[in-house]
């Protein structure tokens, strides 16, 4: 699905990598709505300079009553929502200088349910209420940053980030499931992680325009991990809807658990 003219919502667009997918889908033409509970003047500024539309709204996507008046503006503002990205939520950033996440039987249970309710009752709230726009039209993609499995070959670099780790393969199942749900609809959903470091690199976080400086030279760049990933996806074919993906070599292919 070439993303030319089609509306694209992407949540979490104020910073990191929702920033730079806004970045990518304006210069590939499509009309943007970008969801956030921080400032967007500046991803708006940077969207509007690429010559595509951008409709910015803050929504807290913890509160389901906002996430509902949210895509009913957007869909009220562009008469469709084509394609639905879930990025937002609340990240591990050890690598770029972010204080590590206690352990689970130090961490507070409004810490951990923060995270929950951002990364995957986050998710679940957008889905949930961009579906009737999508079944409406007679279709749509949605795509969630789920990622990963039970494995766990990072230890002991990955120390704070059994909440977000969980987050993100409960999006997986998540996003399995609902897919199944909504195929006679045609709404395609995958779960698709924002890339990987190239093997023996050493490294695997990834930077972004907030990163702080004197960080960056351990991290990858946004621009050489992600590219054009989430515009790809957004032609995914419905026979892989429900899959974890990811693009080799300029296609979408099926990842296995």
């Amino acid at each position: 699905m070439p993303v030319k003219d089609k509306v694209v919502v992407i949540t979490g667009g104020a910073m990191g990598i929702g920033r730079y997918n806004a970045r990518v889908f304006a210069e590939a033409g499509a009309r943007l709505a970008i969801a956030d509970i921080a400032p967007m003047e500046t991803v708006a500024a940077e969207v509007a300079e690429r010559g595509a539309a951008v409709f910015p709204v803050q929504v807290d996507i913890r509160d389901e009553e906002q996430v509902r008046q949210m895509m009913a503006r957007v869909h009220e503002h562009y008469g469709r929502i084509d394609v639905l990205i879930n990025d937002a939520a609340i990240v591990t950033h050890f690598q770029a200088g972010s204080p590590r996440w206690p352990r689970i039987a130090d961490m507070e249970s409004s810490f951990f349910e923060n995270v929950i309710r951002t990364n995957l009752i986050g998710t679940f709230h957008c889905t949930k209420h961009a579906i009737p726009y999508m079944r409406e039209q007679g279709g749509g993609h949605i795509i969630n940053f789920g990622q990963g499995n039970v494995r766990n070959d990072r230890m002991p670099d990955s120390i704070g980030a059994a909440v977000y780790r969980t987050s993100k393969v409960a999006i997986r199942a998540f996003t399995a499931d609902v897919a199944m749900e909504e195929r006679e609809n045609n709404v395609c959903i995958v779960s698709m992680g924002p890339g990987g470091a190239p093997p023996g690199s050493g490294l695997r976080a990834i930077a972004t325009d907030e990163t702080p400086v004197e960080n960056r030279a351990k991290m990858h760049w946004v621009g050489d991990i992600v590219q054009d990933r989430y515009l790809l996806a957004c032609d995914t074919p419905m026979e892989l809807t429900g899959k974890q993906i990811t693009v080799q070599d300029g296609k979408v292919v099926p990842l296995d658990d």
